[in-house]
């Protein structure tokens, strides 16, 4: 891949997005709660998508997790994607409930178990942008 190609794994990032992103590049792991139901979502957005109320405020999350499922990617020619193979792509449950898509690190696709703790680590993309990424959390208490 020629140096300068387009960077394909980098989000966008605006101003209703921003606060996610910025506490990201801190090591904190945000989430979004509504005043008028309660329940906690991801990914970032003004409103909640259970009652579509626009009383939504950040929380800190705990950065605890649990597999719900993945895949290990070994193919992937898009920049910088084929640099990381192989990787893998899962979704975790998030102690504060709600589920989102990640990459799992620091751990050998073998020994990955469906419903394995997880705890949160960043990865840089860049100098301006960091994204939260999970490992075990027996890694975690390793390190």
């Amino acid at each position: 891949m020629a140096t300068g190609a387009p960077r394909v794994d980098l989000p966008t990032i605006e101003d209703e997005n921003r606060p996610f992103w910025d506490a990201a590049r801190q090591g904190r792991f945000l989430i979004a709660r509504c005043a008028s139901c309660g329940r906690a979502h991801h990914y970032p957005r003004p409103f909640c998508p259970f009652c579509w109320s626009e009383e939504v405020s950040w929380e800190d999350a705990s950065g605890q997790a649990t597999l719900y499922t993945y895949s290990t990617v070994f193919v992937n020619d898009l920049h910088p994607f084929a640099e990381r193979i192989p990787y893998v792509a899962a979704l975790v449950d998030l102690a504060e409930g709600p589920r989102v898509m990640t990459n799992i690190i620091d751990v050998d696709p073998a020994d990955l178990r469906i419903g394995m703790p997880l705890t949160v680590a960043y990865r840089e993309l860049t100098d301006e942008i960091t994204a939260p990424v999970f490992r075990p959390a027996s890694a975690a208490a390793g390190s």
